[in-house]
């Protein structure tokens, strides 16, 4: 299974919803014969949007992994999500794979979406090429998506194609191909088949011109990374095409370049060169710095692990794919190689798993193979206690990888089953759902008996109580989504925290002392410290810190989860007979009580960043309907023909935002929204929860 990591691909095509990221995989898929037909969204006959749900709404929802070659190459694509409600899919397929394929759309640009997975890529460090899809539709433009590109997203695109044409067939210069700006040559392609067959031609006379100068900027950027290139422009000699690929490939694996390509996916239009670009610009397993741990003994000590066969095996689960019959891991394997019926080491459980089987993953079918190694991304079926993020090692060589950190819930809806059978399977089927969702939460309200499932929005809700309903026939009440809130404190305190009382005929006596104070630069919600000086013994403090955590995780006074705030422990009062461990813990939970009350309760809300696209003539009325849902328009700009609103507002106001904005636009506008921040709710939101 394992290809030669220099010829090997790991890639994810990544973009906003509707700019074609499934529909250029399934050409993909064709013109490297994986496929003998080229499925349609549209019809759900894609390769990877095989879900039920996934063919009815028309959207990419779970990230599918296939292989296929190209030419001297092997890829492990992944095929993600485009709506926001599904970011977790994006992030945890980022986090393991070595490059990207951005899809812009021609007409709409840079989109808001577009914008958060570039960053999840900035974060994780991939090297990417950008195809910018859709150039038949009406209102198509190569060269102002190009300069989004560049001001919006802080990058260096380069060009490596021209469009020729833009535009559906029915205009006089509608799109029609691409002039390669390394070839210098025209480039069209065959629609009879799909664009499968591409013949070239000379650059026609009128455009040799713009393709020059396209070529000679795109050579002047370049030169900045190449002294071998500098030399041959200044001696106005000829540049080789294999210079040029080998610098652009150099320039893009360190992230300094982006390469731009352009076509249209839906008619299998300059998706071949996708295809060569990805071989020739985008790392291999190798060409990325080494896998970087820490040893699990020793958390503070560095390892590193180099994409090498002969190299212990470490590998990361990075999504978990639910079934009845055991659950399918995928993992991505970094070092070392895995055979099938071994044993491996999950430290950060500190628990040694059995791998029974491996898989290779085709969409929705798999085929067993015996081992795997370096590089390679694999499923495996067996594994019982690790979940998503967790690393596996071999126990001799223990490692611990980074994990995959995903964004809190904003939305919570409560569920009841109408029998108590029905509450069995229920729990049974949120407990699955939760091993695939890590963005997926589910408890019981102890009070009410409900159920209260919470997820990324409202479209993330919907899927679900679907499952549950069809595809688990589970009998269950919906309740409508409600916002969920988080809650801070006012103010910064200092109390004590006293423990007297009499334990099976002991006298436990304790004091803590601490401050709680509002911190909105904390990684945790609840951030927990202990002042420099030595301010208890070590066997109290432990558990004193270990309660003030627990703690935090377990609310404020409002009932909410608590966030942005930090606790230090300043000292206490250690009694010469009645000082035991539960009595500082007694103490601890005191002074943690005191504080919260002390400090006063804010109730936060989370705020939805929202970007509109409304025709000129239906933007007064939108401006107006956002005002009234508390929204603050942070700015507007002209996109085409349409003028875009970004926007941030409360999620409470937002509830139903979609038919609403549909109805004020007879059905023109269009919009997005994502988590942006969580912000005080207004004082009578407050009051309704006091």
């Amino acid at each position: 299974m394992s290809a030669s990591l220099h010829n090997l691909r790991n890639i994810g095509v990544i973009a906003h919803i509707d700019a074609g990221k499934t529909t250029i995989t399934e050409r993909m898929l064709f013109f490297s014969g994986f496929s003998h037909r080229v499925g349609e969204v549209d019809k759900g006959t894609t390769v990877t949007d095989y879900d039920a749900e996934e063919q009815e709404r028309g959207i990419t929802i779970n990230a599918a992994a296939v292989n296929f070659p190209w030419k001297d190459i092997e890829i492990n694509l992944i095929d993600t999500p485009g709506h926001v409600d599904f970011t977790a899919e994006v992030e945890r397929s980022l986090r393991v794979l070595d490059g990207g394929v951005v899809v812009f759309s021609a007409r709409e640009g840079v989109e808001a979406q577009s914008e958060t997975v570039w960053r999840q890529a900035d974060k994780y460090h991939v090297p990417r090429i950008a195809f910018i899809n859709k150039m038949d539709r009406e209102g198509a433009d190569y060269f102002g998506t190009l300069d989004e590109i560049r001001d919006r997203l802080g990058c260096k695109p380069i060009p490596l194609n021209l469009p020729v044409g833009a535009g559906p067939p029915h205009l006089k210069e509608a799109f029609c191909g691409v002039i390669d700006l390394i070839s210098m040559r025209m480039l069209r392609f065959t629609t009879d088949n799909k664009g499968g067959k591409i013949a070239e031609d000379e650059i026609p006379a009128e455009l040799r011109d713009e393709a020059e100068l396209w070529r000679a900027q795109m050579l002047d950027q370049l030169s900045i990374h190449s002294d071998e290139l500098t030399e041959l422009l200044l001696a106005e000699e000829p540049v080789p095409e294999a210079l040029v690929r080998r610098v652009m490939r150099a320039a893009t694996i360190h992230n300094l370049v982006v390469p731009v390509l352009c076509g249209s996916a839906l008619d299998g239009i300059g998706v071949q060169p996708v295809l060569d670009a990805v071989q020739y610009y985008l790392p291999g397993p190798a060409d990325v710095p080494a896998i970087e741990g820490t040893d699990p003994k020793n958390r503070g000590k560095k390892i590193v692990r180099h994409p090498n066969a002969d190299e212990p095996f470490c590998g990361l689960v990075f999504k978990i794919q639910a079934d009845r019959h055991g659950d399918l891991h995928y993992v991505r394997v970094y070092s070392g190689t895995l055979k099938a019926n071994s044993r491996v080491y999950n430290p950060g459980k500190e628990k040694k798993e059995n791998v029974p089987q491996l898989w290779r993953i085709q969409a929705d079918r798999r085929t067993q193979v015996e081992s795997v190694a370096a590089g390679d991304i694999i499923g495996i079926v067996g594994l019982r206690h690790s979940i998503t993020g967790d690393t596996l090692c071999t126990p001799q060589d223990p490692i611990l990888l980074e994990s995959i950190t995903f964004p809190e819930t904003v939305v919570s809806m409560a569920i009841e089953p109408e029998t108590s059978l029905e509450r069995k399977k229920l729990s049974d089927v949120l407990e699955m759902m939760k091993r695939q969702d890590p963005t997926f939460r589910a408890r019981e309200n102890e009070e009410t008996g409900q159920t209260l499932i919470s997820g990324m929005g409202e479209l993330h809700l919907e899927v679900i109580k679907h499952r549950l309903l069809r595809d688990y026939r589970l009998n269950v009440r919906v309740h409508k989504p409600r916002v969920s809130y988080r809650e801070s404190i006012q103010q910064a305190v200092e109390v004590t925290g006293e423990c007297h009382r009499n334990v099976a005929g002991q006298t436990l006596s304790a004091k803590v002392r601490i401050r709680m104070e509002p911190f909105a630069k904390g990684v945790k919600p609840v951030t927990v410290l202990v002042a420099p000086g030595g301010v208890l013994p070590e066997e109290f403090l432990t558990p004193a810190v270990e309660v003030l955590g627990e703690q935090g995780e377990g609310g404020g006074m409002l009932g909410f989860p608590l966030m942005r705030v930090k606790i230090t422990v300043l000292g206490g009062e250690v009694h010469e007979t009645g000082s035991t461990e539960l009595a500082f813990r007694y103490a601890a939970g005191d002074a943690f009580e005191k504080a919260l009350r002390a400090a006063g309760p804010v109730l936060l809300e989370p705020i939805m960043r929202i970007e509109v696209t409304v025709p000129e003539d239906f933007l007064g009325e939108i401006m107006g309907d956002l005002q009234q849902r508390r929204a603050i328009i942070v700015r507007t700009h002209v996109r085409g023909r349409d003028t875009v609103i970004e926007a941030h507002a409360p999620l409470a106001n937002l509830f139903g935002y979609s038919n609403a904005m549909r109805g004020l636009s007879q059905g023109r506008a269009t919009c997005t929204m994502e988590p942006h921040s969580y912000g005080p709710a207004p004082e009578q939101v407050l009051e309704g929860f006091m």
